[in-house]
């Protein structure tokens, strides 16, 4: 608890293709497959912002084939 009370690093948070959020140190570089999702403060701040959007945890590729199946029901 005390590591993060003094933890003054500043964070960003970023997504990847799968729509995946994860925060890495605002100086930190992005890796391949990964961009900057517009937030950046604090660890807690971060953290709050991704709960918040990140509201459905499945990987974008697997919620549009649910889509595709739910539509295919619905057209037999």
């Amino acid at each position: 608890m005390d590591d993060e009370r003094d933890d003054t690093t500043l964070y960003k948070v970023v997504v990847n293709h799968e729509e995946q959020y994860s925060i890495w140190p605002a100086s930190r570089e992005n890796a391949l497959g990964w961009r900057d999702a517009g937030k950046t403060g604090t660890k807690a701040e971060c953290l709050a912002y991704i709960e918040e959007v990140w509201t459905d945890m499945r990987p974008l590729s697997l919620r549009r084939k649910m889509e595709e199946l739910e539509r295919a029901r619905g057209e037999s």
